[in-house]
Parts: C-alpha cells; structure tokens; sequence
C-alpha cells in the first residue's frame, strides 16, 4: 500500500452493544498507534474522536473501518462511492463475505495494516440509468447489484434484453438481479447465479424465478451495456433497487440501462486474505466427506 494510513474513519450500528464494545476498543487502538480517528457526529456514542458529518468522512480519512456485517459495509462503500478511500470490514454480522476480519483479529489486523503490511482490492461498480418516457431520469451507483423486481402485485414481469444493442432475451418472472463480482454472494446467489471471484471485472445477470426453466444466469463483460425494458402487462408493477434501496417504478415505455461506473470500490485486507477461504467458512466447503457415517452399517 503506497499511500501511509493516518487519519481513519470508524463506523457502525453502535446500538449493538457487541458494535459498541468493539468500537471502543478500536478507538483507543488506533489513538494509542498514533492515528487521528474520525466518527459521524451523529454516532450516538461517547468516543474521544474528530465528529463530521457523514457525507464529509470520506474527504478527510485515508481508511474507513465499519464494524457490523455485509450492509454496513455496503453503508460505508456509499459513502466512499468517488472517494477512492479504501475501507476494511470486521464482522460482527451472520455471513460476512465483505466484512472478513474477525472481532478476535481485529486489532492485529489493523497494526498490519497501519504498518503498510497489507493487500488492496479494487472491485467494479455498477452506473444505472432509469430514462422514464416523459423525460425525467434517475442515476445511482451499485456495489452489489441492481434489481428489476416485481412490486405491490403477484403478477410476473414481462421483460426484454439487450447487451450493446443485441437481443438477449425475452423473459417472464419476478425481475432480473444484475450483480457485480462483490454482489454474486448475495441475492443473485440466493437466486442460483454462479460465484464470481472478485478480481474479474464481469457483471452476472440473474432472473429471478423466471417462467421457463431454459432462462439461466449469464455472465457478461463488466465493458459492456445491459438495456433492459419492461413489457406491457396487465395489472403488472415493477421497481429498481440499487443495494436493497427501491429508486422508483419502471413502466412499458421507460428503459433502465446499466454499465460499469468509472469509480471503483476499494477494500483492504490483512495480508493473509484468502477469498477462497472465506468461500469454504461461510459456506461449509472443504470437509472431508470421508468423515461422515463411520460407524454406521
């Protein structure tokens, strides 16, 4: 890591008490190693640290610490969306593919890094762009994903796709999850879509409970642009949401298109990160089948 980690931001739900705690104990860490310890002046938490609004964290730290799990990081990367800031993630979660460090590894992991002993990672975003028929638009950013899902009915959603302007397909079901490599452990792997390592700069497209079994999830180049535009329906309703945040309806003559944003989340890791390994703790791989039924008839 080139740049030397002076001025570090903390953030967490600290009405966790087990977030809490760890705060505390991080705080007077990073203030014993010398570091400068930003928090939001709205952290309901009594810390001897620098208070800021949260939109200006990212303008004044060289490192981000959020403690919790996988949506406090992701609270975090929105926050540092065009900051380039990199950010480190200690779990205090239940699945944690973002948040990797553990509670119990946490202050030595830190040392680590505030020594420049450390790896970095730069993953893709996602820009998505919803032009509505009459002329408005909406633009936000994803780290995990952008989704095309059915709303406020039990109807299917007709849809269309195109990747630079070729047909893909034309598809029925609950909606469509369009992930990077970071959002391929969550919903779109909940949905059957493949995981992705990290490193690739791919986008994974995922229907969701599509009406024929024959649509299956396709990984296409992070370069190119995925156009995707609802199909008229009876009595049929469909939303975008970025990272779990709905940023309005889509109807039959407007058209989201999605494509790789210029800005890139940057994480930082303990120098014995290892993706796989975290594949095989969080989702019980590695065991030795062997083990299993000795004894028995």
């Amino acid at each position: 890591m080139g740049k030397t980690i002076e001025q570090v931001a903390i953030l967490g739900r600290n009405e966790d008490p087990h977030v809490a705690e760890l705060m505390t104990t991080l705080v007077a860490h990073l203030t014993k190693a010398g570091a400068t310890v930003f928090a939001a002046d709205n952290l309901g938490l009594e810390l001897d640290v620098r208070r800021l609004p949260e939109s200006e964290l990212a303008d004044n730290v060289d490192l981000m610490i959020a403690i919790g799990g996988d949506g406090t990081m992701l609270y975090a990367g929105h926050l540092l969306l065009e900051s380039g800031v990199p950010m480190l993630g200690v779990n205090r979660g239940r699945l944690g593919f973002l948040a990797d460090v553990s509670p119990e590894e946490m202050l030595d992991s830190v040392d680590h890094i505030l020594q420049g002993n450390c790896t970095t990672e730069s993953r893709i975003q996602l820009s998505a762009h919803l032009q509505r028929a009459n002329g408005d638009s909406v633009n936000a950013t994803a780290i995990n994903d952008v989704v095309l899902q059915r709303y406020e009915t039990g109807r299917m959603v007709d849809m269309t796709t195109s990747v630079d302007g070729q047909h893909l397909n034309t598809q029925s079901g609950d909606g469509l999850i369009v992930a990077t490599p970071t959002g391929s452990t969550a919903y779109a792997l909940s949905c059957g879509g493949p995981l992705v390592d990290p490193r690739l700069d791919v986008v994974v497209v995922v229907p969701i409970c599509p009406h024929t079994l024959t649509v299956r999830p396709i990984v296409i180049p992070a370069n190119q642009t995925l156009s995707v535009k609802v199909l008229q329906r009876q009595d049929t309703k469909a939303e975008v949401v970025i990272d779990g945040n709905s940023i309005g309806t889509i109807g039959p003559d407007d058209e989201l298109t999605i494509k790789q944003s210029t800005h890139r989340t940057q994480l930082i890791h303990p120098p014995d990160y290892d993706f796989y390994s975290i594949l095989r703790s969080k989702l019980f791989w590695g065991r030795d089948i062997r083990d299993r039924g000795q004894g028995s008839s």
